[in-house]
């Protein structure tokens, strides 16, 4: 048997909004139109709110793809007569992808894990773009560290979704028990490990902590990778 951590990437290892940010521009200024930070924010405000519809399963993944860009183009100045949303959108997915920014401190935390927990395993559990997640992971350095790469446009099917946890379950072919999701979003990763029964430790946490833990059935928390560390090495050791 081994301790099998199951990890979001974004905002839990990458930084997802710095390589979102370097992408958007590139890809933006490349299609003619006028890039600026208010562009930026624009854009991850509303995104945000179309991955929320999607992990309700209110829309699907092309229509986030196409209503993201479909906005921009009518915020950003310049003729976006000519553009295809998804054409931009597979652009600034594959720019994304080549553009990985580590959060720091995580490849050292991921060596130390590694290095001191035995017998352990850790894969990736994230929603999103598989060409973006694989890319970034490549190009940070992480790729070796992970069993797996699970990632929801191939699993076809988005975390918190149960069946999204079953795939990674019958993956790991091992009990429950032996398995921790580790992530930053309520919404996604802790709801997720909710529904599919799995013990979760929620990385970053912002708000109000003891009413968020109560409602998603959060095992553990932690703000750091010093932190994360000691929570995983404990839960290994009584596991």
């Amino acid at each position: 048997m081994h301790h099998n951590f199951l990890f979001d990437l974004d905002q839990t290892l990458l930084d997802f909004h710095a390589s979102e940010k370097k992408a958007l521009e590139i890809v933006i200024r490349k299609s003619g139109l006028k890039y600026s930070d208010e562009c930026y924010r624009h854009f991850k405000e509303y995104n945000k709110s179309l991955w929320l519809e999607l992990e309700k399963g209110t829309i699907s993944r092309t229509e986030l793809f196409v209503r993201r860009f479909t906005d921009l183009f009518g915020f950003c100045k310049g003729d976006a007569s000519h553009l295809d949303p998804l054409k931009v959108n597979d652009e600034f997915i594959l720019t994304m992808s080549q553009n990985g920014v580590l959060l720091e401190g995580a490849l050292e935390f991921l060596k130390k894990l590694k290095a001191n927990i035995p017998d352990s395993r850790c894969y990736v559990v994230s929603n999103g773009a598989t060409v973006n997640a694989e890319g970034r992971i490549r190009s940070t350095g992480l790729a070796p560290y992970f069993e797996k790469i699970y990632v929801s446009e191939w699993m076809g099917v988005d975390k918190p979704a149960k069946g999204f946890f079953d795939i990674v379950l019958e993956g790991v072919a091992e009990p429950k028990e032996r398995c921790i999701v580790i992530g930053d979003s309520l919404t996604s990763d802790m709801l997720g490990a909710k529904n599919a029964s799995l013990t979760s430790v929620w990385f970053q946490p912002k708000g109000d902590i003891e009413a968020a833990r109560k409602t998603y059935e959060i095992d553990y928390c932690a703000s750091s990778f010093e932190e994360l560390y000691e929570v995983l090495k404990n839960w290994a050791s009584e596991v």
